[in-house]
């Protein structure tokens, strides 16, 4: 995509407002280069109140033409510092994961319901998910993956608007803006409790019958 165009376009964003930028973008347009300019774009954000604590915006990361997304719930401590999402620990073992159903980090996009660390990593709060969700559907719209795996209740809730269980969530296959979704553990839930990665391999299996059938 050429300069001329992804200015345009972020201009086309600008005059229209975020929150009503929820359509597909043109597929002459280079996936990659648009999101690393919303990156830029957004960094700065101050939409909320996490915006005094953070180190680091974390936009999102992974492979823009990606058949599979995958939604958590904001960074940690690791992300704040860098400003990637994902990496440390629970990176390690999310590829892990990933890899058991034949697939790399390279072909997967990642990004999470807030862009900026709640602090000491507490959920965050309705009007900081409402502040920063529209970047997710706009980061969505562009990808526009087959697949979503959303890790975690939070990012379960939030999106699916459905408030049960994390057990619950993962009893299903959900239809979100018309993308086949499935729900499981986060990985740094799994390091915590070793113990779950058996279920966390059942829903594994579950998304990549679906992805490679």
């Amino acid at each position: 995509m050429q300069t001329k165009s992804i200015k345009q376009y972020l201009e086309y964003l600008k005059l229209s407002g975020i929150q009503d930028i929820f359509v597909k973008p043109k597929l002459s347009i280079d996936k990659t280069e648009l999101l690393q300019e919303l990156e830029k774009k957004y960094q700065s954000c101050t939409k909320c109140a996490l915006h005094s604590g953070r180190n680091k915006f974390c936009y999102g990361n992974g492979n823009a033409d990606a058949r599979l997304m995958i939604i958590s719930e904001g960074p940690g401590a690791d992300e704040d510092r860098i400003g990637k999402v994902f990496v440390g620990r629970s990176d390690q073992l999310l590829t892990k994961m990933l890899s058991a159903i034949n697939l790399s980090r390279d072909e997967v996009y990642i990004s999470n319901i807030v862009k900026c660390r709640p602090p000491n990593n507490r959920n965050p709060l309705p009007e900081e998910k409402r502040a920063c969700l529209p970047y997710l559907e706009e980061q969505i719209s562009i990808i526009q993956p087959e697949f979503i795996l959303m890790l975690g209740k939070v990012a379960a809730v939030t999106l699916l608007e459905i408030d049960q269980t994390l057990k619950a969530f993962r009893e299903h296959t959900y239809l979100y803006k018309g993308i086949t979704t499935f729900v499981s553990y986060h990985p740094s839930a799994l390091l915590r409790n070793p113990n779950w990665k058996k279920f966390a391999w059942i829903d594994l299996q579950k998304l990549q019958k679906d992805y490679f059938g």
